[in-house]
């Protein structure tokens, strides 16, 4: 929701016709980039015109069969008790005979759970350190799950694998969901938090002048949107920020990948309505450049790394906030990744453009640290 060798003269050509990188798996053949002209098709057992890769449809199915109820129907106290994509791989890797143990799937990386300071009160997060004496740059990492659903134990995979890759401490903390706390507590926590990191970045093993931003889907908007916000604060500049497809604008639901992704999954349509529904207590929030990404003044920020699914509604997103950044004068590199879907970045264990994913992330990140250190 794959290296630049692998792909060749090819994939070169097209990023320069596309604006952005395709990634192919290396045992797979290059497919037609994703542009927003794709025209309609039969679709596939996706629920799209798109058909996933093998291992990431084992996931979809593994999935399935845990018979989650659609959250678009519930209210949100049950929609937060539905198995979830994280659930699904470790059916996957049962079913291989395979250790669940984030601490087997990544060696070399330990947690701890505590407190930190939020906008309102403490929040629970989890604290990612890899081996060595340090200090290592600190990554802030903020969760997925449309401001209403999820927390940092179910993203565990993509914020543990940023920490192996990126050789990084990362911190990932919970932030308040709607619809108990509307917008904009969660962007609130999210400054706070970085805030906290700023100020305590030593205490943790952590570097306070190498700092960067990361997130998926929500998360990725609240990355964006904190590195805006701490450009205006006169803060601590992140040398980087990866946004993992990200939600950059919700006013408008008829973007291409809405089209043929529309109903997607594990993201579709129906859910990304329910979301906005429970965040905004009125219809102009959704409006804030602080959501509106695209619309907001995204002059100065740091490079900025945003890696797309093809087989998401948020793919145009990525695409919008891409232009909107080049247009801002801001350094961007996008990649897109055929045959995956919204929530794959964190399945390294069982999916393999994920664990591509999350070391083309790895190698950006630690680009960044090394000019900033």
């Amino acid at each position: 929701m794959s290296h630049l060798s692998s792909v060749g003269a090819r994939a070169l050509a097209l990023a320069f016709l596309c604006g952005s990188v395709p990634a192919h798996s290396a045992n797979k053949a290059p497919r037609p980039a994703v542009t927003d002209m794709t025209p309609p098709a039969q679709m596939s057992k996706t629920g799209t015109q798109f058909k996933a890769d093998a291992d990431m449809q084992a996931v979809l199915d593994a999935h399935a069969s845990l018979n989650p109820k659609p959250i678009e129907n519930l209210e949100p106290a049950e929609a937060r008790k539905q198995p979830t994509p994280a659930d699904a791989v470790n059916v996957v890797l049962k079913k291989q005979g395979k250790d669940t143990a984030p601490t087997a799937l990544v060696p070399g990386v330990t947690s701890e759970d505590r407190q930190i300071p939020g906008a309102a009160g403490p929040l629970p997060a989890r604290i990612y350190t890899p081996s060595g004496p340090g200090p290592f740059p600190v990554i802030v990492y903020f969760h997925g799950g449309g401001w209403v659903i999820a927390d940092r134990v179910v993203y565990d995979g993509g914020a543990r694998g940023l920490s192996k890759q990126a050789n990084a401490v990362v911190v990932s903390a919970d932030y308040r969901l709607a619809p108990e706390a509307k917008f904009p507590a969660a962007w609130d926590d999210a400054l706070a938090v970085y805030q906290w990191v700023a100020a305590n970045a030593a205490s943790i093993k952590g570097d306070p002048k190498r700092l960067a931003l990361a997130g998926e889907s929500a998360g990725g908007n609240l990355a964006i949107s904190t590195a805006i916000a701490a450009r205006d604060a006169g803060l601590t500049a992140p040398l980087h920020i990866v946004a993992v497809y990200p939600v950059a604008q919700t006013g408008n639901l008829a973007t291409a990948s809405y089209v043929d992704s529309g109903g997607a999954k594990p993201l579709n349509k129906p859910m990304i309505q329910w979301f906005v529904k429970h965040v905004f207590a009125k219809e102009d929030d959704a409006k804030s450049p602080r959501v509106d990404l695209v619309n907001a003044n995204l002059k100065g920020l740091p490079p900025v790394t945003i890696i797309n699914a093809q087989i998401d509604p948020l793919r145009s997103d990525g695409q919008l906030i891409d232009a909107a950044l080049k247009k801002a004068g801001v350094r961007t590199e996008r990649k897109n990744f055929d045959g995956a879907t919204h929530e794959f970045f964190g399945m390294a264990a069982v999916v393999k453009d994920a664990k591509e994913a999350q070391a083309y992330a790895g190698r950006r990140l630690k680009q960044a640290f090394g000019k900033g250190g």
